[in-house]
């Protein structure tokens, strides 16, 4: 594992984004410290007239300060690159920072079209003694790197449009159903217990996605809607996280994709990792080793005449493009021709479980009509009368949730199982307690940094496939 030097991170962490050479070569003196405080005194009167005559056709940021870098700290926490490779932050980032009710999408529109003005500040030195300080307004382009006190220039118009995404209406049994997914709450992160069925993000033909209710659910003490970081698909269950802040969200996606090419760079050693993620999952058949670690790459072919798509392990990679795919498994157990599976993924593809499950190990996922639909084409359900009297189990299956949800029904007992994948556990560092001790001290060991673990329950229609095959 590569050394982070505490005091070094902490300094990157809080100091202004800047290219490592220029923080080497830059040695500010006493005589410097001086003029900028002076310059700043004497420069309010005119600076607050600039700032008049420029009000009605500009919208002003606040100007630009120290602030930790998320992508660098998650770098750090996953231990996987030198901090000094952090990532400057950019014009369009501050601007997404400031104004997170802006549609990214529009204010990359307004990069391009070139309609985004800074502000700097430029020292200019005639001779000893004799300082200057020049007010420049210039176009910037979304790659630019921010320096401290510069501020961003928008056109008036966007403070007229309206917040990316509207007011969801939902009924108080609904935000009660939503605020009951709820695992864990802290000042950086939400983990929610995803029911199957309820997509994660909108899209063509969806109402309602776990995004857009989490937005008006778990925003009420932030001005910020809570933050996807990960994925889950529609169908498949269990824990969900989002960043409840934008630098959270950052922290959290540099250590999911640090982990993913982590694997991808064939580091799938025995040490600690800091990210884990444990899923369950009920196959047909068995494999044939009772553990071990599958290394497939994947890619995206086209089919039914180019209408859907679907992931598939590529044999040979020059043919078709690919990406590296690592996912270790454990038998569970085995019982009348079903085995329970604990799946663990070290990349972070799409459909990544699923494929190689079906088309590595020959075991697909019991209701993945998608990627086994032969193997569900003979299906024979297993009575649930064996262990107990179907009219008791009916009950609950007639109970209407919110959102048309229904979470009892598609066990192995019926014509038409649905999806038995369920991510169950999940150890992530403690993203709060980290940004705490950043801001407060630069010498902090991450390496001491405790371990968050959640542990989401199956589903009721999963916990009934699992009472069924216990012997």
């Amino acid at each position: 594992m590569m050394m982070v030097y505490p005091a070094l991170l902490g300094r990157l962490l809080l100091q202004p984004s800047r290219s490592i050479s220029s923080l080497r070569a830059t040695k500010p003196s006493i005589t410097t410290v001086r003029v900028l405080q002076s310059q700043y005194s004497t420069s309010t009167k005119s600076q607050n007239h600039y700032e008049n005559d420029k009000r009605g056709k500009w919208f002003t940021l606040p100007p630009y300060t120290s602030t930790i870098n998320g992508s660098v700290l998650g770098k750090a926490l996953s231990a996987r690159i030198p901090a000094e490779s952090a990532s400057e932050t950019t014009a369009l980032k501050w601007v997404l920072r400031c104004c997170p009710e802006l549609p990214r999408n529009l204010v990359q529109k307004l990069f391009r079209l070139r309609q985004v003005r800074r502000e700097t500040s430029v020292m200019e030195s005639c001779n000893l003694g004799d300082q200057g300080q020049e007010h420049r307004l210039k176009r910037v382009a979304a790659k630019d790197s921010m320096d401290v006190g510069d501020r961003i220039f928008l056109p008036i118009s966007v403070k007229a449009l309206p917040a990316e995404k509207q007011d969801c209406h939902c009924s108080e049994e609904e935000i009660n159903f939503i605020r009951g997914l709820e695992l864990y709450k802290d000042a950086a992160i939400i983990v929610v217990n995803k029911p199957p069925g309820m997509p994660v993000q909108g899209g063509i033909g969806i109402k309602r996605s776990l995004d857009e209710l989490s937005a008006s659910c778990f925003s009420s003490d932030y001005s910020e809607p809570p933050r996807l970081v990960h994925r889950l698909d529609r169908d498949c269950s269990g824990i969900l996280v989002m960043g409840r802040t934008q630098t959270s969200a950052t922290v959290l996606h540099a250590i999911f994709r640090e982990k993913t090419l982590a694997a991808s760079n064939d580091d799938v050693g025995d040490k600690r990792r800091i990210l884990q993620r444990k899923y369950w999952a009920l196959v047909i058949g068995s494999p044939r080793r009772p553990k071990g670690l599958i290394s497939a790459p994947l890619g995206k072919v086209v089919v039914d005449n180019g209408k859907s798509d679907r992931i598939t392990v590529v044999e040979n990679s020059q043919n078709l493009s690919s990406q590296h795919a690592v996912t270790q498994y454990r038998v569970i157990e085995s019982s009348h021709g079903f085995t329970w599976l604990e799946l663990s993924p070290l990349t972070g593809r799409k459909h990544q479980l699923r494929v190689h499950c079906a088309e590595v190990l020959g075991t697909p996922i019991v209701g993945d009509y998608k990627y086994a639909w032969q193997a569900h084409r003979n299906w024979k359900q297993l009575p649930w009368s064996n262990i107990e009297d179907n009219s008791n189990e009916k009950s609950p299956s007639e109970k209407i949730l919110p959102f048309a949800l229904d979470l009892d029904s598609g066990s192995i007992s019926e014509k038409h199982p649905r999806l038995h994948l369920h991510c169950k556990q999940m150890v992530l560092p403690d993203v709060s307690k980290a940004l705490q001790d950043v801001q407060l001290s630069s010498d902090y060991d991450f390496s001491q940094l405790a371990s968050l673990k959640f542990d989401a329950p199956l589903p009721p229609y999963m916990k009934k496939s699992w009472d069924i095959l216990r012997p």
